[in-house]
């Protein structure tokens, strides 16, 4: 028992990731080549069933944005020696009509924004509030940490993943990323979700973006959800609100190092 017990130990620490941009340390015991496949067919199945935005500004905005924070998070990773962790990234970058305010990233830089948040958003800097968050939630791996937590539970921890069947884990795919039109966000937990707005950040002050209005935008978003019967699936698992606001303006000294260097250049 206890040699069993140790096995199950060794695997999970050899299975634990950490968040560059933000130290979190977390259990993988899912990988890109495992979950990447899934996710684009997932992605392009979305955008087939969805209706694109014909407002080319907007569309726009959500693409500049989108290329600005890919830099960003390429050239940061790249800096310190990780830049293999993005090398099977397919970034795209799509705007879908929708009164939803809602928008995601899949694995691998799959991102799709909706139209009823443009208007919460404002502007580009607005955008990248939101975009930065949700690309944080991917590059930090936060949907394969919820399926390794689940796959965990269900075969009772076995050995960096070796008793785990590929049938387990795409079941634990389709748990977190429910297929159709109809996806809305990964159910995250609280600390994956204060761990991407960490990030989220910061990567937007790393392409320009100036992070005093990220606090901003939350205040917006709380005032255009208020009243509602229940909150919209970009908020269902999210934090206070003050409670965001107040951590994100803890991170804020860190974040404008990072926009002061960006702005400098």
């Amino acid at each position: 028992m206890k040699k069993i017990l140790l096995l199950m130990l060794i695997g999970l620490v050899s299975s634990c990731a950490t968040n560059p941009l933000t130290g979190r340390k977390s259990i993988m015991m899912v990988d890109n080549s495992q979950i990447f496949p899934q996710a684009f067919a997932q992605y392009t199945e979305v955008i087939k069933e969805s209706k694109l935005s014909s407002n080319l500004t907007q569309t726009r905005m959500i693409q500049n944005v989108g290329a600005k924070l890919k830099a960003a998070a390429e050239k940061y990773y790249g800096s310190i020696g990780r830049a293999d962790q993005l090398k099977d990234y397919a970034w795209e970058f799509n705007l879908i009509e929708s009164k939803e305010l809602n928008a995601w990233c899949m694995p691998g830089g799959k991102v799709a924004f909706y139209t009823g948040i443009i208007p919460v958003c404002k502007d580009e800097t607005g955008i990248a509030v939101v975009m930065g968050h949700e690309i944080a939630h991917a590059l930090a791996g936060h949907g394969a940490e919820r399926m390794s937590q689940a796959m965990i539970a269900q075969v009772g921890g076995a050995v960096a993943g070796a008793s785990i069947s590929n049938d387990q884990w795409r079941d634990a795919f389709s748990r977190y990323y429910p297929a159709g039109a109809q996806i809305a966000m990964l159910s995250y937990g609280r600390n994956q979700e204060l761990d991407a707005d960490k990030a989220g950040l910061f990567l937007m002050a790393m392409a320009g973006y100036n992070p005093n209005e990220a606090p901003k935008f939350w205040e917006r978003m709380n005032a255009a959800t208020q009243g509602a019967q229940r909150p919209p699936q970009f908020l269902s698992t999210h934090p206070d609100p003050e409670n965001r606001i107040r951590d994100i303006n803890n991170n804020m000294a860190k974040a404008m190092e990072y926009y002061n260097a960006s702005v400098k250049k």
